[in-house]
């Protein structure tokens, strides 16, 4: 009998802290000492926000990463396994370059993120353990215009993962030089499952709106799930349209709840769960994501994602293991 595969999910992806900043004005005058009135430093990057989140959620993780030999790394590190990821093939590499690290200022109604890449920049494709990556059913890859140093071979590593069996996903996620290129469109036939939200969609298609744009990846995408915000989430199977409205909840802050989304879809997606759910199940997971502040807080309190799960999906919540 063949073996079954090591993970649910694999992800080659960035791994570093944010800082996140409270009550600073919108506009920073120079030369003044400005004061937050409060703090939280948690684990951020997209990829390991959502393979944390993914793995609180009762999946198999493993995540492949680089990261510098100091501080930075050693708590991000200490972070992801905390929450259930398999750690084992993040890279540490001594040098000049350390972990990155990004900085939030949050404003009501949008916010302000700055970010030191640091060893994001410098993974490449030697930094990976192909035959990790591969003991998956399925590979997710989030913050395709910050893997400067794998984006030359990234569409050879999903071929070589389509070729071993693994469904793919994808999240871009924002494009800090904003030209919204760099390789993209050669990567979509080798991905099942797209994850944008309403204005990566814009920005990459260049539609007039998110309806085209969505028209527009269809054609090399089996699925297109976009986040739209306070609107929910909507997700396109050839001529098929799923929506699923908004959930309401007590929100502290936005941060990290794409990436959370995410991974409730990807968590029902791997199961063979239907469309709908794996949309209304990446709703849930993502409002929730708001509940504190930063992407994995509110996922580290594992009485508080019973209750809200259970409010919410009692049954969903059994599905995902919790």
């Amino acid at each position: 009998m063949e073996d079954l595969p090591r993970f649910d999910v694999t992800v080659a992806g960035e791994l570093n802290l944010d800082l996140i900043l409270y009550g600073l004005p919108e506009v920073l005058p120079p030369e003044r000492e400005l004061l937050a009135d409060r703090l939280t430093l948690t684990l951020g990057s997209s990829s390991a926000i959502f393979a944390h989140n993914l793995a609180v959620l009762g999946r198999r993780v493993g995540f492949v990463s680089r990261i510098g030999g100091d501080p930075l790394g050693e708590i991000s590190l200490q972070r992801l396994a905390e929450g259930g990821v398999d750690v084992s093939r993040v890279r540490k590499v001594s040098g000049p370059t350390s972990t990155g690290l990004t900085v939030i200022l949050p404003h009501p109604g949008h916010r302000n993120i700055l970010t030191y890449p640091g060893t994001m920049f410098e993974m490449c494709f030697e930094d990976l353990d192909l035959d990790y990556l591969k003991s998956s059913r399925h590979f997710h890859l989030s913050s395709f215009f910050l893997h400067r140093g794998l984006q030359p071979r990234l569409v050879e590593l999903l071929k070589y993962l389509r070729k071993a069996g693994l469904t793919i996903s994808l999240d871009t996620n924002d494009d800090p030089a904003d030209q919204w290129d760099s390789g993209f469109w050669d990567l979509l036939p080798w991905v099942d499952v797209f994850l944008p939200n309403a204005r990566e969609v814009l920005k990459l298609t260049k539609a007039g709106s998110v309806e085209a744009a969505v028209d527009m990846l269809s054609v090399y995408v089996p699925v297109v799930a976009v986040k739209v915000g306070a609107d929910g989430a909507f997700a396109r199977k050839q001529n098929e349209l799923f929506t699923s409205p908004p959930v309401q909840v007590d929100f502290v802050d936005p941060v990290g709840a794409g990436d959370s989304f995410d991974a409730g879809f990807i968590a029902q997606f791997v199961t063979g769960s239907d469309l709908q759910t794996c949309l209304d199940y990446g709703n849930l997971a993502g409002a929730f994501s708001t509940t504190r502040a930063g992407g994995t807080e509110a996922f580290r309190d594992r009485e508080h994602l019973k209750n809200f799960f259970d409010k919410h999906s009692g049954a969903g919540i059994r599905r995902a293991g919790l």
